[in-house]
């Protein structure tokens, strides 16, 4: 049997100088629990998987609502594992996100990896709306198969929009019954290990970053917006997030520095 499930939060400012969580719900396999951050004044809310999911035919929905000058971290407790299920007739699973970002609020939006199995189909959408001064750090990481298995098939989009306007529409597909050369030297290059870094802030409309290479396999592209976006491939999970998290703490460390931003 596929599952239909919706978690939902909301973080708004606590009148303290902190961030508080007035909508908080858990749905199905999508466990929402607040946790301790390290970093003041953010919230913390961590993702926990409850049951094995997605499935094919599964539906998950996380919503995401963060109020004017709130704070937030979201990450999550282990990796997303997309499998097969049962039966073979069920369609694809599909995993969407759609998350809200209000003025002079702040997202780390930083869940664990998404790893395709070998049989699973899976439609994975992130949509977020970014207010003019809110600010957004978003991190995707596929990973192709688990180890010694070929993919599953495997469909992401991630769109942004900041004031109303497009700022990235990005789709990927990977595996079965996608465009051919998806694993070809001009995309994958033999690697199995994908992932995306975006970073929105106000200060980039002063101060634009340039292109530039961040190693062999990973790229720094400025948007046409205050945004950056950082894609990397390599041959692993670990490999790949250690390219993510250097770049990851240049930039915030980047931003600290010139414009004071936290």
């Amino acid at each position: 049997m596929s599952v239909r499930a919706t978690a939902r939060l909301r973080a708004e400012p606590d009148g303290r100088g902190g961030t508080a969580l007035p909508v908080l719900e858990s749905d199905g396999p999508l466990a929402l629990r607040r946790t301790r951050s390290p970093l003041a004044p953010y919230a913390r809310v961590t993702v926990v998987g409850a049951m094995s999911a997605p499935l094919n035919g599964d539906r998950l929905t996380i919503e995401a609502d963060i109020a004017d000058t709130a704070r937030l971290t979201v990450d999550s407790a282990a990796a997303t594992v997309a499998l097969p299920g049962a039966r073979a007739d069920t369609g694809p699973s599909t995993y969407t996100v759609n998350l809200s970002v209000g003025e002079g609020a702040v997202l780390h939006w930083l869940p664990e990896q998404l790893v395709s199995a070998h049989g699973s189909d899976l439609h994975q959408t992130t949509r977020v709306q970014l207010a003019a001064t809110g600010r957004l750090l978003l991190r995707e990481e596929q990973i192709l198969g688990r180890h010694g298995e070929p993919t599953g098939a495997l469909t992401t989009r991630l769109t942004v929009h900041r004031a109303g306007r497009a700022l990235l529409d990005q789709q990927l597909a990977y595996g079965p019954g996608a465009p051919g050369g998806w694993d070809g030297p001009a995309v994958l290059g033999g690697h199995r290990a994908v992932g995306q870094l975006l970073l929105a802030d106000p200060s980039f409309e002063e101060a634009p970053l340039p292109a530039r290479l961040l190693g062999p396999t990973a790229a720094l592209t400025p948007l046409a917006g205050p945004a950056v976006l950082v894609t990397a491939v390599a041959a692993d999970a670990l490999l790949l997030r250690g390219i993510l998290d250097e770049a990851m703490h240049e930039l915030l460390d980047g931003l600290k520095a010139d414009h004071g931003a936290g």
